[in-house]
């Protein structure tokens, strides 16, 4: 459902432009709000979750669509962990839905879906394996690689229970907002994805918002 938001950019308490392919890592603590901003549009923001407290729960795409009966996520959307616990809702979209059933790009998957040549091209999971890898304080390894959200990207169901990918229905200036309810890591790979129109086969930069 779009619905705006009443927070200004001007009172954010963080900003940061997250370069295309590059990541994010940060804490969001509960009552904060943090805005994702599709700067250019048409780009997919890969999004993972973490119970700061325990890491091992952490965000549940099976949860969240169980309870919500709705595969897509929108406005409304109570995020849920590993535990059934509520970790963030959505409280305001400009895009209108968010993918949490296409996964992550991998150098696997690319080699998969494109050709063998494309194994060696930059994907979602390097970039959550390099915030694991840089960041050791978070407390995150390979095996936290779980369940993740596409925000922004566009990948409708077909009538056979398929997936596809399709051209984005974002847009420049288009964001989701999302409170938290409890204290979370939050862990964005920007897509460099250049083989399916997820970017709109050109990855752009997005910005992190978070107010108190």
């Amino acid at each position: 459902m779009l619905t705006e938001s009443p927070r200004q950019s001007a009172d954010a308490i963080s900003r940061t432009i997250v370069d295309a392919g590059d990541y994010y890592i940060g804490v969001v603590l509960a009552g904060q709000t943090v805005r994702l901003l599709d700067l250019k549009g048409n780009q997919a923001a890969d999004t993972l979750f973490y119970n700061a407290a325990d890491p091992s729960e952490h965000y549940s795409a099976m949860d969240t669509i169980r309870e919500q009966g709705n595969v897509y996520l929108s406005t409304g959307s109570q995020l849920r962990s590993s535990e059934n616990n509520i970790m963030l809702e959505i409280v305001a979209d400009t895009c209108g839905r968010h993918d949490t059933l296409g996964g992550a790009c991998a150098t696997e998957s690319n080699t998969v879906r494109y050709d063998t040549e494309k194994r060696y091209m930059h994907a979602c999971r390097d970039s959550w394996m390099l915030a694991i890898t840089e960041n050791p304080d978070y407390g995150l390894s390979k095996k936290d690689i779980s369940h993740n959200i596409n925000f922004f990207m566009n990948v409708p169901v077909t009538a056979e229970g398929g997936l596809t990918f399709e051209d984005g229905i974002s847009a420049p200036g288009k964001y989701v907002e999302l409170t938290a309810k409890m204290d979370v890591i939050m862990l964005i790979s920007n897509c460099p994805q250049l083989n399916n129109p997820c970017n709109g086969y050109n990855p752009t930069p997005i910005e992190v918002l978070i107010w108190q």
